[in-house]
């Protein structure tokens, strides 16, 4: 399945100019709500409202219908029959389980990303990371997590496993809406940036170890980052 970087959070600015591919308007609603979701737009907890949902986005109420069906599917909303459809709760609780799955899955993919990756995949993370603010330049956290959610996706991608794919997918949206919950009291975001290029390294060199090692240890300080923005700590890498 391939993907479309046009769709990204937080990476409409990065790929402006280029030209966006056509979509039906299930898929559309369904990248619209979902960024709504992850973005807290829609809080977690909150009522979906499909008649406001309608009127904001411009589209009838099949593809929506479709859209949050698959956002279920994706544990980003509840259907409660006969109640309503719910943003799906941040549980804290969940946290371990969710990072104990990330950091297995992640480093599998990078494992296989590095055997079966093609030149075109690395030179579009290249792309993309080049398009990172340098150190005189303001930080733009939506720029910069578009940046890591396309990393991880071209990674995804280049295991040619639609399996995994789809399933790392749904998990780094569950992950990436903690970053906006707890975005305020993380630091500078670029470090961990930064270490992508050396996962790139890896994953160009076809170095399987040294790729699941790397990515494995990328998780591991996102973990340590929202564990200590919980406890009320301003950390940075």
């Amino acid at each position: 399945m391939g993907i479309a970087m046009e769709d990204d959070l937080g990476f409409d600015g990065l790929m402006a100019g280029k030209e966006r591919p056509s979509r039906s308007l299930s898929e559309q609603a369904y990248q619209l709500i979902r960024r709504k979701i992850i973005s807290l737009e829609l809080p977690p907890g909150g009522i979906v409202d499909e008649a406001l949902l309608k009127e904001e986005l411009g589209l009838g109420r099949t593809p929506i219908r479709e859209a949050l069906l698959r956002l279920s599917l994706e544990k980003l909303v509840t259907i409660v029959p006969r109640r309503g459809i719910f943003v799906t709760d941040i549980v804290i609780t969940d946290l371990q389980r969710l990072f104990e799955i990330r950091l297995e899955l992640e480093s599998l993919a990078a494992r296989l990303a590095a055997r079966r990756g093609s030149e075109e995949h690395w030179e579009r993370m290249e792309e993309v990371l080049g398009r990172l603010p340098s150190e005189d330049q303001p930080a733009d956290n939506e720029i910069m997590i578009g940046v890591d959610e396309m990393c991880h996706r071209i990674m995804y991608e280049a295991t040619e496993n639609k399996f995994l794919q789809d399933t790392l997918i749904t998990l780094y949206a569950l992950s990436l809406r903690l970053w906006y919950y707890f975005l305020s009291k993380i630091g500078d975001m670029r470090g961990a940036l930064e270490e992508h290029r050396r996962i790139l390294d890896a994953l160009k060199d076809g170095d399987e170890t040294l790729a699941g090692e790397l990515i494995e240890k990328h998780i591991r300080a996102f973990q340590v980052e929202i564990q200590a923005s919980m406890l009320g700590e301003s950390m940075e890498r």
